[in-house]
């Protein structure tokens, strides 16, 4: 019997990770823990909630104005004392976040192995994003098994010289959307359950990234406007951010116009039914852009670059950056040509096949000689 523990904080980990989790606990050989740092406590209750899973250790570490360097030392002192009591013989850690590297770190430190869930990912900029483009490559610096989600991914890490232990698996985003989306799923928000979504073209928007604080989020914020007073059969939909910076910059820009809905923070399973139901999502989020071509809706991305290339190429999200002309512009053809619009929709999804869970617990069976080959890797 071998302890395989993963390792989560934030919402987006969680949402790729619980059926990861799920998964492992149903594997004989295998004693599955999950640990939380709660890095995001409220959003990342509401993702354990969908999926009913409950951690074994919780550390609960975020507090008001949590600092990356707070974030990282409380994350690294309490994993010392999981660690001691669990015993565990590989850790699991997801993306790039502050508790993907502290885990990642807490785990070498006790010379424990590490997987890493979401591996390759590269933008080659150190401060774009940041702190997540460090944070991964730091991970995958200290990682023994590397769970890519796409041929490309192992290509950057091949490039890295890491080539051992290296397993293409697909995203186990698109493993979660199994369990999230419904046909007959109702919001908590009237204002979701009462748009029409058949007559009417519903944009989703997220806006978040440090990165875009400051001139350019106010330039996506100006061109979003300009969209809703152009196209009078467009709503967008907007659930912002709790961070004061992006809470401002959308009030100040957004706010007080009739078609655009500027709501809480949705669920995970909310923002999934919202964009099996959206015509169009406009995000600087790294997870949406995996998800929504998986629903068959375009994808804008509002930043300068994307560690998602395979997106790119595959047709399903193109890089509008933050300026507000080519936001505008990029926007507007998707909501006025019917051809530019299905071309991208219709696009295959890069990402996965569903299956990326059962590729990763294949994968960790293998390493532990539980199984006597390793999966087949995911291909488009």
């Amino acid at each position: 019997m071998k302890t395989v523990m993963t390792i989560f904080g934030t919402r987006p980990e969680a949402v790729k990770m619980a059926p990861l989790a799920l998964e492992l606990s149903r594997r004989e050989g295998l004693r599955a823990l999950c640990c939380v740092t709660a890095q995001h406590r409220e959003m990342l209750d509401s993702v354990l909630d969908i999926f009913r899973l409950k951690p074994d250790f919780d550390l609960n570490v975020m507090q008001p104005s949590q600092t990356l360097a707070s974030i990282t030392s409380r994350c690294l002192l309490g994993l010392e004392e999981v660690f001691v009591r669990a015993q565990p013989d590989l850790v699991l850690v997801h993306g790039d976040t502050s508790t993907t590297f502290a885990g990642a770190l807490a785990a070498f430190y006790h010379q424990i192995p590490v997987g890493h869930v979401e591996a390759g990912l590269r933008t080659y900029d150190k401060l774009s994003p940041f702190p997540e483009e460090m944070n991964r490559k730091m991970t995958g610096a200290i990682a023994d098994l590397h769970f890519c989600p796409t041929p490309a991914n192992r290509d950057n890490l091949a490039r890295e010289n890491i080539r051992s232990g290296v397993f293409v698996t697909g995203n186990t985003v698109l493993d979660a959307l199994k369990t999230t989306v419904r046909a007959e799923f109702r919001f908590t928000d009237k204002i979701l359950n009462q748009l029409d979504y058949v007559n009417q073209k519903v944009v989703l928007v997220t806006c978040h990234r440090r990165e875009n604080y400051g001139r350019p989020m106010a330039n996506i914020m100006t061109a979003l406007r300009r969209l809703a007073d152009a196209f009078p059969d467009v709503r967008l939909v907007y659930p912002v951010h709790l961070s004061p910076v992006v809470q401002q910059a959308a009030g100040q820009y957004l706010s007080g116009h009739p078609r655009i809905h500027l709501i809480p923070p949705l669920s995970v399973d909310e923002m999934h039914n919202l964009m099996a139901r959206c015509f169009l999502v406009m995000t600087d989020s790294g997870g949406l852009q995996e998800e929504a071509p998986a629903l068959g809706k375009p994808v804008l991305v509002l930043r300068r670059e994307t560690e998602r290339p395979e997106a790119v190429e595959a047709g399903t999200v193109k890089l509008a950056g933050v300026e507000e002309e080519e936001i505008f512009r990029l926007a507007r053809e998707l909501l006025s040509d019917p051809a530019a619009y299905q071309q991208m929709a219709r696009a295959a999804n890069p990402y996965g096949d569903g299956r990326a869970c059962r590729r990763i617990a294949d994968a960790v069976q293998w390493h532990f000689g539980q199984l006597d080959r390793p999966p087949q890797p995911f291909a488009v």
